[in-house]
């Protein structure tokens, strides 16, 4: 008999609601008229089994006697929790405390497993791609049709006002077909994302399987209009079934905010490509992070006390995002090569601090393993403190200290912006003027510098330049990659 908790990706004491809603996340996942892929059919009916006993409490009570002691396994993945303070101390105020969650694959070396990808390339060829950008766009199509592994699977569709599969997905395309195709791309029509969107989806699913790493990159250059609520519910749909959407933006004049909040429903992130030549750089770069895939769908489930405050959230790495606060936070992937990090920001109210040890965050980290065929198990998450009476002096992790100082960066630019929004151009620029010299200190000339100059734009026009405001927004950002300092993002 099959362990059913495990099947539903549970502990053995969840509650009915986990129960409801490990089934519910797991039947639109795996439902047929969702799912095509080969024993995905039977998996979802021994989901249903799984459901129809766990859920009755006299039918579980009688199948948990069936099951052997639950065995203390390693988990796949390690987990390390750094904090900004040794301990919290009992005072009558509100209490600031910062923690760095890591999560890393517990892989050997010789057990390294590339999983196979399942990619769809979404590329923008409206008019305003023509030029440098389409001609770029091509090459790098074609350097990665020819990386591709055997076990590979690339579509690509194309976008303007209507959507063209110029590559659907097949393990049977030739290559030399493959780049003929996309050298006789030529731009026309406006952008709308969403039917891009629509077709690269429905390219996905066709071969969509969990041993697969299944992704969409979308490129694009401009913005959309009157189709963003769809493309958002689109994503919703594209997370449920497992599918990662990535988001790269060509030169000044597309809606970061918009990709930003379609790329963050799936766990990935978007990328700022500032001159139509970095347009192969990062897909080659994109592609390399997706066959290095540990663990993907990886999810947060949290609860905190009711007086203490998660006041922000930022994932470090493989992709750097502001995050939104939701009970459930999508994180995307575990590299084999490199953490998921994770960074807190708690307000401690004085309530919390009155006994020896204070609770901050629970919760539930669940994700999937492409080179595993069963199921993982998730890892319980806790976030706490001792609380004394004295402050401790010891210093925290160098780790946290580094990742905290890249983030203020990031942090400053994000306040002065919000500022310039409301009409406080000069604390704005005061404020972008003291991140230039924060980025100097750090060896960051070039970001210093324009973020200078933007400091003086608001003085003189009270505006901050399109262009500017991106280089700054992902320039900062990209600090907080380690494998890719100075980068711009």
């Amino acid at each position: 008999m099959p362990d059913y908790y495990a099947l539903l990706g549970i502990f053995r004491d969840a509650t009915e609601e986990e129960i409801k809603r490990a089934y519910f996340e797991a039947a639109q996942r795996l439902h047929p008229d969702k799912n095509e892929a080969p024993g995905e059919t039977e998996i979802f009916l021994d989901v249903q089994q799984a459901y129809d006993t766990l859920s009755n409490s006299e039918k579980r009570a009688k199948y948990d006697k069936t099951l052997s002691p639950e065995e203390q396994t390693l988990s796949p993945v390690l987990q390390r929790i750094f904090y900004s303070r040794e301990s919290l101390v009992r005072l009558g105020e509100t209490q600031l405390i910062y923690a760095l969650l890591e999560w890393k694959a517990r892989e050997k070396d010789d057990e390294v497993v590339s999983p196979p990808l399942n990619i769809c390339l979404v590329l923008d060829n409206s008019t305003s791609m023509k030029g440098q950008n389409i001609e770029m766009v091509k090459a790098a199509a074609i350097h990665l049709i020819r990386s591709l592994r055997p076990q590979d699977i690339l579509s690509v569709v194309t976008f303007s006002d209507r959507a063209d599969v110029i590559i659907p997905a097949s393990l049977q395309v030739g290559p030399r077909r493959m780049e003929t195709k996309i050298r006789m791309l030529i731009p026309s029509g406006g952008t709308e994302i969403l039917q891009g969107l629509l077709a690269g989806l429905n390219e996905v699913r066709r071969n969509l399987a969990p041993e697969r790493v299944n992704h969409i990159v979308l490129l694009t250059d401009g913005q959309t209009y009157g189709d963003e609520e769809e493309c958002l519910a689109l994503a919703n749909e594209a997370e449920s079934l497992g599918i990662g959407i990535s988001g790269l933006g060509v030169g000044k004049d597309w809606n970061d905010e918009f990709l930003d909040e379609l790329t963050e429903k799936t766990g990935s992130s978007s990328r700022y490509i500032a001159e139509p030549q970095e347009i192969r750089t990062f897909l080659e770069e994109k592609f390399r992070q997706l066959a290095k895939v540990f663990a993907e769908n990886v999810t947060l489930e949290i609860q905190t006390p009711p007086q203490v405050e998660l006041s922000y959230i930022f994932r470090l790495q493989p992709n750097a995002a502001h995050l939104n606060f939701e009970k459930k936070i999508q994180l995307g992937m575990i590299l084999r090569d490199q953490p998921l990090g994770l960074l807190l920001e708690f307000q401690v109210h004085p309530d919390v601090v009155l006994n020896d040890e204070a609770e901050l965050l629970t919760g539930i980290l669940k994700f999937e393993i492409p080179s595993q065929s069963s199921i993982s198990q998730p890892m319980r998450v806790r976030v706490s403190r001792q609380v004394t009476d004295v402050a401790s002096l010891q210093p925290p992790s160098p780790t946290l200290v580094h990742a905290l100082a890249n983030l203020n960066l990031y942090r400053m630019q994000e306040t002065a912006q919000e500022e310039a929004a409301v009409g406080k151009y000069n604390e704005a620029s005061r404020r972008l003027q003291h991140l230039a010299t924060h980025l100097l200190s750090h060896g960051e000339r070039s970001m210093a510098k324009t973020v200078l100059l933007e400091a003086e734009n608001l003085q003189k026009e009270q505006n901050i330049s399109e262009e500017g405001r991106k280089n700054m927004k992902y320039g900062t950002r990209a600090l907080l990659l380690p494998a890719e300092k100075g980068k711009k993002s």
